[in-house]
């Protein structure tokens, strides 16, 4: 089932498309590497990992309590109004609170999947680019990590937050290697 059923809140109500434009740096040196660059990306490329086979994901959860969280985790926890909740009102508040969160991390790993492909986009030499592409895919798995653990597992997910709409949209927007490396990722 497609993830858009999934979401507790239709899809419509929460898309979310913004300019993130960046400028583009092409190089045209590629024998110019940066040996500990190239040694990152060589170490970089040798520890991925697979999300699809490093993960047992024939394992089954708790139907009750996924994460196997303490209860004093739940916001409400010790209030009138979780003393006032049946068990199996407590059991329905932990998982969607537990699939909520989870569906926080998938989006703000989508938000480091974008970021880190706009240094890939911007950073002035190959051997930055190549290192920055480790950290795509890094971030890539991430996402699909969290995304099959919703999908297979929970069976729910909920939309992107407000607040973390507003942080994933301040982050994307800037410039991140411009403002902080003006001279280059190389040169730091």
């Amino acid at each position: 089932m497609a993830t858009t059923f999934r979401y507790q809140i239709p899809v419509e109500q929460t898309q979310w498309i913004f300019d993130g434009r960046a400028d583009t740096a092409f190089t045209w040196e590629y024998e110019d590497g940066r040996e500990k660059l190239l040694t990152l990306y060589d170490k970089g490329k040798k520890q991925q990992w697979d999300a699809a086979t490093r993960i047992d994901w024939s394992q089954d959860l708790d139907p009750e309590n996924p994460m196997m969280l303490d209860d004093r985790a739940v916001q409400i926890w010790g209030s009138p109004i979780w003393e006032r909740l049946t068990q199996k009102e407590r059991t329905a508040v932990r998982y969607h609170l537990q699939a909520q969160s989870l569906s926080q991390f998938m989006h703000g790993e989508q938000g480091a999947l974008i970021a880190t492909a706009k240094i890939v986009q911007t950073v002035p030499s190959a051997d930055a680019k190549f290192y920055a592409a480790t950290q795509v895919m890094d971030e890539a798995r991430h996402v699909e990590a969290y995304a099959r653990l919703l999908h297979e597992k929970f069976e729910i997910a909920y939309p992107i937050t407000p607040g973390l709409k507003a942080l994933l949209e301040h982050g994307v927007m800037l410039n991140l290697v411009a403002d902080r490396y003006p001279k280059g990722i190389e040169e730091h």
